[in-house]
């Protein structure tokens, strides 16, 4: 699976869903592309209303549209990263503490997958997703 069908995965199917268990790869490479979209629509709408001298909000309603739009997924694959390292969701009010907050949710989201299956269902490393893990590969090699 590339980044940006990981991107998609969430925004698309995912979009809701705060249940299950989620890889490193599909959180880091949805926060990437969500940050790439980010600014090529913030920078439009700087661009679009820069020179005018007024303090309008109406060149950053493209920006904001999608900030708004991509809230509920961020937050639901931000929920099931906590979940793939055997943490509930509510870790998230962790970030509520000032500058410590923020960095202990940064190791939790680096952490690797709790091993095996837990409350949360199995693990998506060897569970059943498109994603092949390096024994499987192994074994197509031979």
């Amino acid at each position: 699976m590339s980044g940006f069908d990981y991107y998609k995965k969430v925004v698309t199917q995912d979009y809701s869903n705060f249940s299950g268990r989620a890889r490193r790869s599909e959180f880091w490479y949805f926060g990437l592309f969500n940050m790439i979209f980010a600014f090529i629509l913030s920078f439009i709408g700087g661009f679009l209303g820069g020179s005018s001298g007024d303090v309008s909000m109406v060149p950053m309603i493209p920006y904001l549209l999608y900030a708004v739009a991509v809230l509920i997924p961020g937050l639901a694959v931000s929920v099931r990263r906590l979940h793939d390292t055997g943490k509930s969701g509510w870790y998230l009010l962790i970030a509520l503490i000032p500058i410590l907050g923020a960095i202990a949710l940064l190791v939790f989201y680096c952490q690797d997958s709790q091993a095996g299956d837990n409350q949360w269902g199995p693990n998506p490393k060897t569970g059943s997703n498109d994603d092949h893990n390096i024994n499987d590969l192994v074994v197509e090699m031979e």
